[in-house]
């Protein structure tokens, strides 16, 4: 089976006191810590309003993503100008774990408000975007979900069964930026293939391959893959952990975490402008 050029078109609340940096924590806590964090929500997304504090002269906060696109205060209408900075609020949030903003989904952890959105950034909980490549998707949704969307918005891409097949990349000599993407089940699990054409520098393309596990960080850990390409009397093998799409293909080939090589290898392996690249998925041993 063939993946053609640019398939892809593809795509509860809680709190504790802590001291200052005393990090993240999880478990239940008692109604007084619950109330003590609402009186950080922000009235407009409800969010939480974060240091650097902000108030109206009022004295009523609102948080700073919100504040930029507000003309007066969202609480008593006043005037959000000039910028009073509420110190003691600040000294009480530094002293607050707050909820990540996934909760709601099943993430337990509570966080100093310098933790919160770096961990938010790649919570396990957090929506899954879709994972082919490329801007044009802009679906979001739960894990359970991804394969559906992928079937019903994304039905160029081509399913494999097996643990061992070959991902054939047609028309590689096409100019510019190209996206080669194909879909391999085995393990009772679903795994995106992807080959990525980029122009690094001009004149000098770059080709990416990588696997994706639609599945979480701890489940991409039980498995291996293998890319090979072989033909002319040699051979160009790739082995790695494969990435979960919570991670997705732009990381990896920012760190070249992946199979890179150049035009100049992909002619030496294609036949009339297809290159085949052998894909094998294993599990792990415990």
């Amino acid at each position: 089976s063939a993946a053609g050029p640019g398939s892809s078109a593809v795509p509860a609340a809680a709190a504790v006191i802590s001291g200052p940096g005393g990090g993240g924590g999880a478990g239940p806590v008692s109604p007084q810590h619950h109330e003590l964090t609402s009186l950080f929500e922000c009235p407009v997304c409800f969010d939480y309003v974060l240091p650097p504090i902000l108030q109206c002269q009022a004295g009523h906060l609102v948080c700073n993503q919100c504040r930029q696109k507000l003309s007066c205060c969202p609480t008593c209408r006043g005037a959000l100008t000039p910028s009073i900075r509420n110190l003691a609020m600040e000294k009480v949030a530094s002293a607050v774990l707050f909820p990540c903003k996934y909760a709601t989904t099943g993430c337990s952890l509570t966080l100093h408000h310098t933790e919160k959105p770096e961990h938010e950034d790649i919570c396990e909980y957090r929506p899954y975007s879709c994972p082919c490549p490329g801007a044009s998707c802009k679906w979001q949704g739960s894990l359970e979900a991804v394969m559906s969307h992928l079937m019903h918005a994304h039905k160029s891409i081509t399913t494999l069964q097996g643990e061992d097949i070959v991902f054939l990349a047609t028309d590689i000599n096409l100019p510019g930026a190209v996206d080669w993407v194909m879909m391999q089940s085995c393990f009772g699990h679903h795994f995106m293939l992807v080959l990525e054409k980029q122009e690094k520098y001009e004149g000098h393309q770059q080709f990416f391959a990588i696997v994706l596990l639609i599945g979480t960080r701890k489940q991409a850990e039980n498995f291996a893959y293998r890319l090979e390409l072989n033909g002319n009397r040699r051979r160009l093998t790739w082995e790695a952990t494969p990435r979960s799409i919570h991670d997705g293909v732009a990381a990896a080939i920012m760190n070249s975490d992946c199979l890179v090589f150049d035009t100049a290898i992909a002619h030496l392996f294609a036949d009339n402008g297809n290159l085949g690249i052998n894909v094998t998925i294993s599990t792990c041993c415990p």
